[in-house]
Formats: C-alpha cells, sequence, structure tokens
C-alpha cells in the first residue's frame, strides 16, 4: 500500500478539513458539544450528508474522559439516523484517518469521515500520560511527559545537536507562524518562561487545551467531484520504537525515518512539512530523522506547540498540511503524527496535489 509495497489500487485523498478554534478551556461544552459543529463544517466543505459517507472513524482516549467507552457519546454528533457504518480508535486521530484509508483501499467504501477530539482542561494531563508507561518498571516511578521530554532535550543538547537558545528559537518561530492561523491556542510573542523541567522551559511545552478536528477522505473521481484541488494520500505508514526507554537513542528516531521511507517521503523532496512536535527539541529530532532541510516550510501552522488538543493534534497536521494542497500553498506535504513517550510511536503521510 505504500512506494515499496504492491500499488494502491485506488486513489484517495483528503478533500476537506475543519477544527474548533483551541482553547485552554472549554468547561462549558461537552465533548458532543464542541465536536458538532466540526462535523457540521467539514461536511458542508464538501456538500455531503451523514447519510452519503460510507464508512466513519474516530480517535479519542477514555483516560481523558475518565469513563469507558466515552467515544460513544460523541457519536451522538454524527447523527443517530441514519445508520452508520464506524469504528474506534484508541488513539489520535491521525491512525484513525489510516484505519479509514486502509477501508477505502478496500472499496468497501467511497468516502470516509474521520473525527478525533481531547478535553485536556478537565484534569492533569502530566498525570494522565504516565498511564502509556511500562506498568511494571517505570509507570510507578510517575514520570511525566514533560520529565521525559526534557531527558530528550538533555540527550540532544549533550550529543551537540542543539543547545538551549535553539529550543527556544524552534518555540518562537512556531508561534510566530500561528499569528495567521486563527484556531492556535498561543501565536505571537509567548515568553519563554522558567524552566519547567530542565532543560526545557514553557515555552519549549506545549500548552494544554480542548480541541477537536475532522477530515474526509473519497477515493478517484469522486475526489475530485468534491474538492477542486484534493490532497492526494501519495504513501502512509506507521512504525513503533521499543517500549523501554533505556534500550532507545533519544536523539534519533528509527521508526519515523522508517515510516517517512516506507510512505515514499525521500523519492522526491517535499516543500512543507506538518510535524507533530509537542516540544520544541522533538522538532530538531524530526527534521534529522526525516532529512528535512532549510528549503522545507515546517509547521506553518505553529504546529503543537501552538495547539496541542490530545487525540487530535496529529490529525491537524494532516489535515494542515491537506488545507494548504486545496489552497495552492503546496504541491508535495510531508505530515507526522506521534503518539507516546520521546516520539515512541510515529506515523508519517505524503500528500500532492494535482499538477497545476
Amino acid at each position: 500500500m505504500t512506494s515499496e509495497g504492491a500499488p494502491a489500487a485506488r486513489d484517495i485523498a483528503v478533500v476537506a478539513f475543519a477544527q474548533t478554534d483551541h482553547r485552554r478551556s472549554t468547561e462549558e461544552s461537552s465533548e458532543v458539544e464542541m465536536l458538532m459543529p466540526v462535523l457540521h463544517e467539514v461536511l458542508a466543505r464538501t456538500g455531503l450528508r451523514t447519510a452519503d459517507i460510507g464508512f466513519t472513524c474516530s480517535g479519542s482516549s477514555d483516560y481523558l474522559a475518565g469513563r469507558a467507552f466515552s467515544f460513544t457519546l460523541a457519536l451522538d454528533g454524527v447523527g443517530a439516523w441514519p445508520p452508520v457504518s464506524e469504528s474506534h480508535v484508541e488513539m489520535d486521530g491521525a491512525w484513525a484517518l489510516y484505519e479509514a484509508w486502509t477501508k477505502l483501499l478496500t472499496g468497501d467504501a467511497d468516502t470516509a469521515l474521520v473525527y478525533s477530539y481531547g478535553k485536556c482542561s478537565p484534569g492533569s494531563v502530566r498525570d494522565v500520560l504516565t498511564r502509556q508507561l511500562d506498568p511494571y518498571y517505570v509507570a510507578p516511578l510517575w514520570p511525566d511527559a514533560v520529565a521525559l521530554a526534557a531527558l530528550q532535550a538533555q540527550a540532544l543538547i549533550d550529543a551537540g545537536d542543539t543547545d538551549e537558545p535553539a529550543l527556544a528559537a524552534v518555540g518562537a518561530r512556531s508561534r510566530a507562524d500561528a499569528v495567521a492561523n486563527p484556531h492556535a491556542q498561543l501565536s505571537g510573542e509567548v515568553p519563554q518562561g522558567g524552566y519547567l523541567v530542565r532543560p526545557l522551559r514553557t515555552g519549549d511545552c506545549p500548552p494544554i487545551g480542548d480541541g477537536a478536528a475532522a477530515v474526509v477522505l473519497a477515493a478517484g473521481e469522486r475526489a475530485r467531484d468534491l474538492c477542486a484541488r484534493p490532497a492526494w494520500i501519495r504513501g502512509i505508514d506507521h512504525r513503533i520504537e521499543a517500549h523501554g526507554l533505556g534500550v532507545r537513542d533519544l536523539t534519533d528516531s528509527p521508526s519515523a525515518r522508517l515510516a517517512a521511507q516506507r510512505a515514499g517521503a525521500f523519492e522526491r523532496p517535499v516543500d512543507t512539512a506538518e510535524l507533530h512536535a509537542p516540544f520544541s527539541a522533538q522538532e530538531i529530532v524530526l527534521r534529522k530523522a526525516l532529512g528535512l532541510g532549510g528549503d522545507v516550510r515546517v509547521n506553518p501552522s505553529g504546529g503543537a506547540l501552538a495547539a496541542n488538543p490530545l487525540m487530535a493534534a496529529g490529525l491537524i497536521r494532516i489535515g494542515e498540511a491537506a488545507a494548504r494542497i486545496h489552497r495552492g500553498e503546496s504541491d508535495r506535504a510531508l505530515a507526522h503524527a506521534t503518539s507516546g513517550p520521546c516520539l515512541q510511536q510515529n506515523l508519517v503521510a505524503v500528500l500532492e496535489g494535482d499538477p497545476r
């Protein structure tokens, strides 16, 4: 299904993307109330109705909601009628998009609705994310996501790959770019702040906030009927690092490199890269692993340092890359999503527009 495997039987594209205005807290709204305007908007962009969608897939986390099978409540936003063919992943919505992509490849559907959401404001995200760790040796120590990202940043500094001023520059550039993004939670001159966990300062870390996103996929000529310039998924792949942090080189990301290779990212240069790098040091790692030079526009949306709704931030990277192709601002873009501590799991998609 990738450039190195058998050729895909169908061309599949992202034809629409919508997202919320990401905010520190949406306590006045439930997940469904936060999600419904996004679903309505993304369908309106294509003129489709719920009955026209062949497959629906969502991504979210019960740990954020604090209750089991919380995603079933979000289905109220899709609508109770007509019945839908539906699936769910307990992951970022980028992995829901991967499932929908494979569904369309089989020919069982011509269109798919993919959505994801996360409300981070009700609890302590740093504590919640410890549940991703090895339950016997690591999780009982309660190292949170920021502390583990700080270990990665320090490893990069010790290896001579970066320094604190360079990390600060990543955050400053991201939030400066986010000025043009009306959905960003943070933008403009955001203070670097004091150390959160050395060597990471507040400005090196993502904001905590609530948000949702949705995309519509379509296959073949159906995509051209729904979008003037579809963002064709030329390759997509995801890989995972070892679970044990102690057996990994935190200054590199072999899984991101392999996913990019299998997705065909190295066959021709990309002009845009939307990287899911919640911490400034992780952009350094990903630039190296993905071979991104200075001529590639990285995170023109501001990236996860401008808005990082858990379970939706990776899908947003794909959506933002696709939207630039829709608008004619990019011809070939790379989109990346991650999950787990220190870039443990990585998904890479390569998107292209029709020649102009």
